[in-house]
Protein backbone atom coordinates (compact mmCIF):
# COMPACT_ATOMS: atom_id res chain seq x y z
CA UNK A 1 0.00 0.00 0.00
CA UNK A 2 2.90 2.38 0.78
CA UNK A 3 4.40 1.84 -2.70
CA UNK A 4 1.05 2.43 -4.41
CA UNK A 5 0.41 5.67 -2.53
CA UNK A 6 3.99 6.95 -3.02
CA UNK A 7 4.75 5.99 -6.61
CA UNK A 8 1.41 5.48 -8.39
CA UNK A 9 -1.21 7.69 -6.77
CA UNK A 10 -0.02 10.82 -5.03
CA UNK A 11 -2.23 11.32 -1.94
CA UNK A 12 -1.96 13.56 1.07
CA UNK A 13 -0.60 12.28 4.42
CA UNK A 14 -4.07 12.30 6.06
CA UNK A 15 -5.43 9.79 3.53
CA UNK A 16 -2.38 7.59 3.98
CA UNK A 17 -2.73 7.67 7.77
CA UNK A 18 -6.38 6.62 7.61
CA UNK A 19 -5.49 3.82 5.19
CA UNK A 20 -2.82 2.62 7.61
CA UNK A 21 -5.34 2.58 10.49
CA UNK A 22 -7.74 0.42 8.45
CA UNK A 23 -4.90 -1.96 7.61
CA UNK A 24 -3.87 -2.21 11.27
CA UNK A 25 -7.47 -3.03 12.25
CA UNK A 26 -7.53 -5.84 9.71
CA UNK A 27 -4.23 -7.20 11.03
CA UNK A 28 -5.50 -7.11 14.62
CA UNK A 29 -8.76 -8.86 13.76
CA UNK A 30 -6.96 -11.53 11.76
CA UNK A 31 -3.82 -12.29 13.77
CA UNK A 32 -3.80 -10.52 17.14
CA UNK A 33 -2.35 -7.74 19.28
CA UNK A 34 1.37 -8.49 18.80
CA UNK A 35 1.13 -8.42 15.02
CA UNK A 36 -1.04 -5.29 15.10
CA UNK A 37 1.47 -3.50 17.38
CA UNK A 38 4.31 -4.33 14.99
CA UNK A 39 2.20 -3.09 12.07
CA UNK A 40 1.51 0.17 13.96
CA UNK A 41 5.24 0.84 14.41
CA UNK A 42 6.02 0.02 10.78
CA UNK A 43 3.14 2.23 9.58
CA UNK A 44 4.44 5.13 11.71
CA UNK A 45 7.94 4.81 10.22
CA UNK A 46 6.57 4.60 6.64
CA UNK A 47 4.34 7.63 7.21
CA UNK A 48 7.33 9.62 8.47
CA UNK A 49 9.81 8.53 5.80
CA UNK A 50 7.63 8.62 2.70
CA UNK A 51 4.92 11.18 3.34
CA UNK A 52 6.08 13.78 5.88
CA UNK A 53 8.71 16.34 4.77
CA UNK A 54 11.58 16.06 4.39
CA UNK A 55 10.63 12.92 2.41
CA UNK A 56 13.16 10.09 2.42
CA UNK A 57 14.54 10.78 5.88
CA UNK A 58 13.46 9.93 9.40
CA UNK A 59 13.69 13.56 10.48
CA UNK A 60 10.67 15.88 10.66
CA UNK A 61 10.99 19.53 9.69
CA UNK A 62 7.65 20.83 10.91
CA UNK A 63 7.07 20.47 14.70
CA UNK A 64 3.34 20.10 14.05
CA UNK A 65 4.08 16.86 12.21
CA UNK A 66 5.56 15.48 15.42
CA UNK A 67 2.18 15.93 17.06
CA UNK A 68 0.40 14.34 14.06
CA UNK A 69 2.83 11.42 13.98
CA UNK A 70 2.50 10.83 17.74
CA UNK A 71 -1.30 10.98 17.52
CA UNK A 72 -1.23 8.52 14.65
CA UNK A 73 0.94 6.07 16.59
CA UNK A 74 -1.29 6.28 19.69
CA UNK A 75 -4.43 5.87 17.57
CA UNK A 76 -2.99 2.89 15.76
CA UNK A 77 -1.95 1.18 18.99
CA UNK A 78 -5.28 1.81 20.76
CA UNK A 79 -7.38 0.66 17.80
CA UNK A 80 -5.25 -2.44 17.37
CA UNK A 81 -5.73 -3.35 21.05
CA UNK A 82 -9.49 -2.76 20.87
CA UNK A 83 -9.79 -4.80 17.70
CA UNK A 84 -7.77 -7.63 19.22
CA UNK A 85 -9.93 -7.58 22.34
CA UNK A 86 -13.08 -7.81 20.21
CA UNK A 87 -11.53 -10.69 18.27
CA UNK A 88 -10.69 -12.58 21.46
CA UNK A 89 -14.19 -12.06 22.83
CA UNK A 90 -15.64 -13.39 19.60
CA UNK A 91 -13.42 -16.45 19.82
CA UNK A 92 -14.45 -16.99 23.45
CA UNK A 93 -18.13 -16.68 22.54
CA UNK A 94 -17.71 -19.24 19.78
CA UNK A 95 -15.91 -21.53 22.23
CA UNK A 96 -18.72 -21.22 24.79
CA UNK A 97 -21.30 -21.89 22.09
CA UNK A 98 -19.38 -24.98 21.05
CA UNK A 99 -19.24 -26.18 24.67
CA UNK A 100 -22.99 -25.71 25.06
CA UNK A 101 -23.69 -27.60 21.84
CA UNK A 102 -21.48 -30.48 22.94
CA UNK A 103 -23.10 -30.54 26.40
CA UNK A 104 -26.52 -30.67 24.75
CA UNK A 105 -25.41 -33.52 22.48
CA UNK A 106 -24.02 -35.37 25.50
CA UNK A 107 -27.18 -34.91 27.58
CA UNK A 108 -29.34 -36.13 24.69
CA UNK A 109 -27.15 -39.18 24.13
CA UNK A 110 -27.18 -40.06 27.83
CA UNK A 111 -30.95 -39.68 28.19
CA UNK A 112 -31.64 -41.78 25.08
CA UNK A 113 -29.13 -44.45 26.06
CA UNK A 114 -30.81 -47.62 27.40
CA UNK A 115 -29.93 -48.67 30.92
CA UNK A 116 -27.86 -51.72 29.94
CA UNK A 117 -25.48 -53.65 32.21
CA UNK A 118 -22.60 -51.88 30.40
CA UNK A 119 -23.87 -48.44 31.37
CA UNK A 120 -20.41 -47.33 32.60
CA UNK A 121 -18.73 -48.11 29.28
CA UNK A 122 -21.62 -46.58 27.32
CA UNK A 123 -21.52 -43.36 29.37
CA UNK A 124 -17.74 -43.00 28.98
CA UNK A 125 -18.09 -43.59 25.24
CA UNK A 126 -20.80 -40.91 24.93
CA UNK A 127 -18.57 -38.36 26.73
CA UNK A 128 -15.61 -39.18 24.45
CA UNK A 129 -17.72 -38.93 21.29
CA UNK A 130 -19.47 -35.70 22.26
CA UNK A 131 -16.23 -33.81 22.98
CA UNK A 132 -13.80 -35.70 20.74
CA UNK A 133 -11.67 -36.80 23.69
CA UNK A 134 -8.90 -39.32 23.07
CA UNK A 135 -9.34 -40.95 26.48
CA UNK A 136 -12.14 -40.88 29.07
CA UNK A 137 -12.26 -42.90 32.30
CA UNK A 138 -15.33 -43.43 34.48
CA UNK A 139 -15.07 -44.95 37.95
CA UNK A 140 -18.16 -46.23 39.78
CA UNK A 141 -17.63 -46.21 43.54
CA UNK A 142 -20.48 -48.65 44.20
CA UNK A 143 -19.19 -51.43 41.94
CA UNK A 144 -15.50 -50.46 42.20
CA UNK A 145 -15.04 -50.77 38.42
CA UNK A 146 -13.35 -48.46 35.90
CA UNK A 147 -14.41 -48.11 32.25
CA UNK A 148 -12.27 -46.47 29.56
CA UNK A 149 -13.33 -45.04 26.20
CA UNK A 150 -11.46 -43.34 23.37
CA UNK A 151 -8.76 -44.32 20.87
CA UNK A 152 -5.79 -43.58 23.14
CA UNK A 153 -4.11 -46.16 25.33
CA UNK A 154 -5.54 -45.87 28.88
CA UNK A 155 -2.89 -44.80 31.44
CA UNK A 156 -2.47 -46.38 34.86
CA UNK A 157 -4.84 -44.07 36.71
CA UNK A 158 -7.05 -46.35 38.79
CA UNK A 159 -5.64 -45.31 42.18
CA UNK A 160 -6.11 -41.62 41.37
CA UNK A 161 -9.71 -42.26 40.30
CA UNK A 162 -10.43 -44.05 43.56
CA UNK A 163 -8.77 -41.34 45.65
CA UNK A 164 -10.69 -38.54 43.92
CA UNK A 165 -13.99 -40.39 44.39
CA UNK A 166 -13.21 -41.01 48.06
CA UNK A 167 -12.13 -37.45 48.89
CA UNK A 168 -14.44 -35.54 46.51
CA UNK A 169 -11.59 -33.43 45.11
CA UNK A 170 -10.18 -32.56 41.68
CA UNK A 171 -6.75 -33.75 40.53
CA UNK A 172 -4.54 -33.43 37.43
CA UNK A 173 -2.26 -36.25 36.38
CA UNK A 174 -0.71 -37.54 33.13
CA UNK A 175 -2.42 -34.85 31.04
CA UNK A 176 -5.86 -35.65 32.48
CA UNK A 177 -8.15 -33.79 34.86
CA UNK A 178 -9.93 -36.08 37.34
CA UNK A 179 -13.13 -34.74 38.90
CA UNK A 180 -15.43 -36.30 41.50
CA UNK A 181 -18.98 -37.27 40.52
CA UNK A 182 -21.40 -36.33 43.29
CA UNK A 183 -25.08 -36.98 43.85
CA UNK A 184 -26.84 -35.05 46.60
CA UNK A 185 -23.43 -33.97 47.91
CA UNK A 186 -22.25 -37.60 48.24
CA UNK A 187 -19.42 -38.80 45.93
CA UNK A 188 -20.53 -41.77 43.81
CA UNK A 189 -17.53 -42.01 41.47
CA UNK A 190 -15.00 -40.03 39.47
CA UNK A 191 -14.40 -38.99 35.86
CA UNK A 192 -11.08 -38.47 34.04
CA UNK A 193 -10.95 -36.20 30.96
CA UNK A 194 -8.09 -34.84 28.83
CA UNK A 195 -6.87 -31.54 30.26
CA UNK A 196 -7.58 -29.53 27.09
CA UNK A 197 -8.30 -26.14 28.66
CA UNK A 198 -11.99 -26.73 29.37
CA UNK A 199 -13.40 -24.35 31.95
CA UNK A 200 -14.25 -25.65 35.41
CA UNK A 201 -17.92 -24.98 34.68
CA UNK A 202 -17.89 -27.22 31.60
CA UNK A 203 -16.01 -30.00 33.42
CA UNK A 204 -18.46 -29.85 36.33
CA UNK A 205 -21.42 -29.85 33.94
CA UNK A 206 -20.10 -33.02 32.31
CA UNK A 207 -19.74 -34.62 35.74
CA UNK A 208 -23.32 -33.61 36.66
CA UNK A 209 -24.70 -35.11 33.44
CA UNK A 210 -22.80 -38.33 34.11
CA UNK A 211 -24.23 -38.38 37.66
CA UNK A 212 -27.76 -38.10 36.27
CA UNK A 213 -27.06 -40.93 33.77
CA UNK A 214 -25.74 -43.20 36.50
CA UNK A 215 -28.67 -42.37 38.78
CA UNK A 216 -31.12 -43.09 35.96
CA UNK A 217 -29.46 -46.42 35.24
CA UNK A 218 -29.52 -47.36 38.92
CA UNK A 219 -33.20 -46.46 39.13
CA UNK A 220 -33.91 -48.70 36.14
CA UNK A 221 -31.92 -51.49 37.73
CA UNK A 222 -33.84 -51.08 40.99
CA UNK A 223 -37.18 -51.16 39.15
CA UNK A 224 -36.09 -54.30 37.28
CA UNK A 225 -35.10 -55.95 40.54
CA UNK A 226 -38.47 -55.03 42.07
CA UNK A 227 -40.27 -56.63 39.12
CA UNK A 228 -38.20 -59.81 39.36
CA UNK A 229 -38.45 -60.03 43.15
CA UNK A 230 -42.18 -59.43 43.62
CA UNK A 231 -42.89 -62.84 45.12
CA UNK A 232 -39.60 -63.36 46.89
CA UNK A 233 -38.22 -62.45 50.28
CA UNK A 234 -36.02 -59.78 48.66
CA UNK A 235 -39.02 -57.63 47.72
CA UNK A 236 -38.86 -55.25 50.66
CA UNK A 237 -35.16 -54.45 50.24
CA UNK A 238 -35.58 -53.98 46.49
CA UNK A 239 -38.59 -51.69 46.88
CA UNK A 240 -36.80 -49.55 49.45
CA UNK A 241 -33.80 -49.29 47.12
CA UNK A 242 -36.02 -48.19 44.23
CA UNK A 243 -37.77 -45.60 46.41
CA UNK A 244 -34.45 -44.33 47.75
CA UNK A 245 -33.29 -43.65 44.19
CA UNK A 246 -36.56 -41.85 43.47
CA UNK A 247 -35.93 -39.61 46.46
CA UNK A 248 -32.52 -38.63 45.06
CA UNK A 249 -34.01 -37.35 41.80
CA UNK A 250 -35.03 -33.97 43.30
CA UNK A 251 -31.55 -33.68 44.82
CA UNK A 252 -30.02 -34.28 41.39
CA UNK A 253 -32.14 -31.55 39.78
CA UNK A 254 -31.22 -29.17 42.61
CA UNK A 255 -27.52 -29.93 42.09
CA UNK A 256 -27.71 -29.27 38.37
CA UNK A 257 -29.77 -26.11 38.92
CA UNK A 258 -27.27 -24.81 41.49
CA UNK A 259 -24.37 -25.47 39.10
CA UNK A 260 -26.16 -23.60 36.33
CA UNK A 261 -26.96 -20.76 38.71
CA UNK A 262 -23.26 -20.33 39.45
CA UNK A 263 -22.39 -20.23 35.75
CA UNK A 264 -22.86 -16.49 35.23
CA UNK A 265 -26.64 -16.60 34.77
CA UNK A 266 -28.74 -13.40 34.90
CA UNK A 267 -30.44 -12.44 38.13
CA UNK A 268 -33.87 -13.50 36.85
CA UNK A 269 -32.50 -16.91 36.00
CA UNK A 270 -31.11 -17.26 39.51
CA UNK A 271 -34.51 -16.56 40.95
CA UNK A 272 -36.10 -19.19 38.74
CA UNK A 273 -33.56 -21.79 39.80
CA UNK A 274 -34.10 -20.93 43.45
CA UNK A 275 -37.81 -21.58 42.97
CA UNK A 276 -37.02 -24.98 41.46
CA UNK A 277 -34.92 -25.84 44.50
CA UNK A 278 -37.70 -24.87 46.88
CA UNK A 279 -40.32 -26.90 45.00
CA UNK A 280 -38.13 -29.99 44.90
CA UNK A 281 -37.35 -29.70 48.60
CA UNK A 282 -41.06 -29.65 49.39
CA UNK A 283 -41.70 -32.58 47.10
CA UNK A 284 -38.83 -34.56 48.60
CA UNK A 285 -40.09 -33.99 52.14
CA UNK A 286 -43.56 -35.16 51.16
CA UNK A 287 -42.21 -38.27 49.39
CA UNK A 288 -40.03 -39.23 52.34
CA UNK A 289 -42.90 -38.91 54.81
CA UNK A 290 -45.37 -40.86 52.69
CA UNK A 291 -42.87 -43.59 51.84
CA UNK A 292 -41.93 -44.25 55.45
CA UNK A 293 -45.59 -44.50 56.37
CA UNK A 294 -46.36 -46.78 53.42
CA UNK A 295 -43.54 -49.16 54.33
CA UNK A 296 -44.81 -49.39 57.89
CA UNK A 297 -48.38 -50.02 56.79
CA UNK A 298 -47.30 -52.60 54.22
CA UNK A 299 -45.27 -54.42 56.86
CA UNK A 300 -48.16 -54.28 59.34
CA UNK A 301 -45.86 -52.60 61.85
CA UNK A 302 -48.19 -49.79 62.85
CA UNK A 303 -50.88 -48.95 65.37
CA UNK A 304 -53.69 -46.45 65.16
CA UNK A 305 -53.54 -43.21 67.14
CA UNK A 306 -57.23 -42.36 67.21
CA UNK A 307 -58.49 -38.88 67.95
CA UNK A 308 -61.60 -36.88 67.10
CA UNK A 309 -61.21 -34.73 63.97
CA UNK A 310 -63.29 -32.62 61.62
CA UNK A 311 -63.20 -34.40 58.26
CA UNK A 312 -62.96 -31.05 56.43
CA UNK A 313 -59.73 -30.27 58.29
CA UNK A 314 -58.24 -33.67 57.41
CA UNK A 315 -59.08 -33.21 53.72
CA UNK A 316 -57.68 -29.68 53.67
CA UNK A 317 -54.41 -30.82 55.27
CA UNK A 318 -54.04 -33.69 52.77
CA UNK A 319 -54.63 -31.31 49.86
CA UNK A 320 -52.00 -28.88 51.14
CA UNK A 321 -49.40 -31.64 51.38
CA UNK A 322 -50.30 -33.05 47.96
CA UNK A 323 -50.51 -29.70 46.13
CA UNK A 324 -46.98 -29.85 44.58
CA UNK A 325 -47.93 -33.13 42.86
CA UNK A 326 -51.27 -32.07 41.35
CA UNK A 327 -49.62 -31.34 37.95
CA UNK A 328 -52.17 -28.72 36.94
CA UNK A 329 -55.29 -30.61 38.08
CA UNK A 330 -57.92 -28.56 39.88
CA UNK A 331 -59.49 -30.12 42.98
CA UNK A 332 -63.01 -29.36 44.17
CA UNK A 333 -63.87 -30.40 47.72
CA UNK A 334 -67.44 -30.71 49.01
CA UNK A 335 -67.01 -31.76 52.64
CA UNK A 336 -69.53 -30.52 55.24
CA UNK A 337 -67.97 -28.73 58.18
CA UNK A 338 -70.00 -30.67 60.76
CA UNK A 339 -68.71 -34.14 59.85
CA UNK A 340 -66.70 -35.51 62.78
CA UNK A 341 -64.97 -38.87 63.01
CA UNK A 342 -62.52 -40.71 65.18
CA UNK A 343 -59.44 -41.62 63.14
CA UNK A 344 -55.66 -41.60 62.85
CA UNK A 345 -54.95 -38.23 61.23
CA UNK A 346 -51.64 -39.20 59.60
CA UNK A 347 -52.77 -42.55 58.21
CA UNK A 348 -56.07 -41.23 56.90
CA UNK A 349 -54.20 -38.39 55.21
CA UNK A 350 -51.85 -40.94 53.64
CA UNK A 351 -54.80 -42.94 52.29
CA UNK A 352 -56.39 -39.82 50.80
CA UNK A 353 -53.10 -38.77 49.16
CA UNK A 354 -52.82 -42.23 47.58
CA UNK A 355 -56.29 -41.82 46.09
CA UNK A 356 -55.37 -38.34 44.82
CA UNK A 357 -52.13 -39.68 43.35
CA UNK A 358 -54.07 -42.37 41.51
CA UNK A 359 -56.53 -39.77 40.19
CA UNK A 360 -53.72 -37.53 38.90
CA UNK A 361 -51.97 -40.41 37.13
CA UNK A 362 -55.04 -41.73 35.32
CA UNK A 363 -56.90 -38.49 34.53
CA UNK A 364 -56.53 -36.36 31.40
CA UNK A 365 -54.15 -33.43 31.81
CA UNK A 366 -55.62 -30.41 33.67
CA UNK A 367 -58.93 -32.26 34.26
CA UNK A 368 -60.75 -31.68 37.55
CA UNK A 369 -60.66 -34.04 40.52
CA UNK A 370 -63.59 -34.04 42.93
CA UNK A 371 -63.74 -34.88 46.63
CA UNK A 372 -67.12 -35.27 48.31
CA UNK A 373 -68.25 -36.59 51.69
CA UNK A 374 -71.57 -37.67 53.16
CA UNK A 375 -72.24 -38.60 56.78
CA UNK A 376 -74.30 -40.85 59.00
CA UNK A 377 -73.17 -43.65 61.23
CA UNK A 378 -70.72 -44.34 58.42
CA UNK A 379 -68.89 -41.52 56.67
CA UNK A 380 -68.34 -41.95 52.93
CA UNK A 381 -65.43 -39.99 51.45
CA UNK A 382 -65.35 -40.23 47.63
CA UNK A 383 -62.56 -39.20 45.23
CA UNK A 384 -63.71 -38.86 41.61
CA UNK A 385 -61.60 -38.52 38.46
CA UNK A 386 -62.58 -38.20 34.82
CA UNK A 387 -60.22 -40.83 33.46
CA UNK A 388 -61.27 -43.62 31.09
CA UNK A 389 -63.46 -46.35 32.58
CA UNK A 390 -61.74 -49.35 34.16
CA UNK A 391 -62.76 -52.69 32.61
CA UNK A 392 -65.12 -54.71 34.83
CA UNK A 393 -62.73 -57.66 34.75
CA UNK A 394 -60.01 -55.55 36.42
CA UNK A 395 -62.08 -53.93 39.16
CA UNK A 396 -61.84 -56.85 41.65
CA UNK A 397 -58.02 -56.87 41.41
CA UNK A 398 -57.33 -53.13 41.74
CA UNK A 399 -56.56 -53.42 45.47
CA UNK A 400 -54.13 -56.32 45.14
CA UNK A 401 -50.53 -55.54 45.98
CA UNK A 402 -48.46 -54.86 42.87
CA UNK A 403 -51.38 -55.28 40.50
CA UNK A 404 -51.38 -52.77 37.66
CA UNK A 405 -54.21 -52.74 35.15
CA UNK A 406 -54.19 -52.36 31.39
CA UNK A 407 -54.19 -48.55 31.69
CA UNK A 408 -50.94 -48.55 33.69
CA UNK A 409 -48.67 -48.88 30.65
CA UNK A 410 -46.21 -45.97 30.74
CA UNK A 411 -47.61 -44.65 34.05
CA UNK A 412 -45.06 -44.53 36.91
CA UNK A 413 -45.86 -46.39 40.09
CA UNK A 414 -45.31 -49.55 42.12
CA UNK A 415 -48.86 -50.87 42.31
CA UNK A 416 -49.16 -50.74 46.10
CA UNK A 417 -50.82 -47.33 46.68
CA UNK A 418 -54.41 -48.57 46.49
CA UNK A 419 -53.54 -51.65 48.55
CA UNK A 420 -52.09 -49.38 51.26
CA UNK A 421 -55.21 -47.15 51.21
CA UNK A 422 -57.48 -50.18 51.59
CA UNK A 423 -55.36 -51.54 54.44
CA UNK A 424 -55.69 -48.20 56.26
CA UNK A 425 -59.47 -48.21 55.70
CA UNK A 426 -59.78 -51.73 57.09
CA UNK A 427 -57.60 -50.82 60.10
CA UNK A 428 -60.23 -48.16 60.91
CA UNK A 429 -63.01 -50.73 60.55
CA UNK A 430 -64.03 -49.38 57.14
CA UNK A 431 -63.80 -50.29 53.46
CA UNK A 432 -62.46 -48.93 50.20
CA UNK A 433 -64.52 -49.56 47.07
CA UNK A 434 -64.42 -48.46 43.43
CA UNK A 435 -66.95 -47.81 40.68
CA UNK A 436 -66.15 -46.88 37.09
CA UNK A 437 -68.54 -46.03 34.25
CA UNK A 438 -68.25 -44.51 30.80
CA UNK A 439 -68.92 -40.76 31.00
CA UNK A 440 -69.06 -40.75 34.79
CA UNK A 441 -65.39 -41.34 35.48
CA UNK A 442 -63.94 -43.46 38.27
CA UNK A 443 -64.91 -43.04 41.95
CA UNK A 444 -62.99 -44.49 44.91
CA UNK A 445 -65.09 -44.41 48.07
CA UNK A 446 -63.53 -44.60 51.52
CA UNK A 447 -66.21 -45.67 54.04
CA UNK A 448 -65.31 -45.21 57.72
CA UNK A 449 -67.31 -45.59 60.96
CA UNK A 450 -67.61 -42.39 62.90
CA UNK A 451 -66.21 -43.95 66.05
CA UNK A 452 -63.24 -45.67 64.41
CA UNK A 453 -61.84 -49.01 65.55
CA UNK A 454 -58.77 -49.82 67.58
CA UNK A 455 -56.50 -52.57 66.37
Amino acid sequence: MTAACFFLVRVNPMTVALSYVVTILLVASRWGAAEATAASVVATVCLNVFFLPPVGTITIADPQNWVALTAFLVTALVTSQLSDRARRRHVEALSRQGDLERLYALSRALLLSPGTPSILAATARHVAEAFGFTAVALFDHRSGTVSWAGPAEPPALEETLRAVARRAVTAREQGLVVVAIQLGGVPIGSLALPDQGLSDTVVQSIANLVAIALERARGQEAAARAEAARESGELRATMLDALAHEFKTPLTSMKVAAADLRANAPDERRRELAAIVEEDLDRLQSLVTDTVQMVRVDAGAFSLRLNDHRLADLVAAALRQFEPRLDGHAVTADVPDDLLLRADRDLLGLALRQLLDNAVKYSPATSAIGIAATGGETIALAVRNSGPPIPDTELPRLFERFYRGSQAHGVPGTGIGLAIARQIAEAHGGTLSVSSQEGAGTVFTLSLPRGGRRR
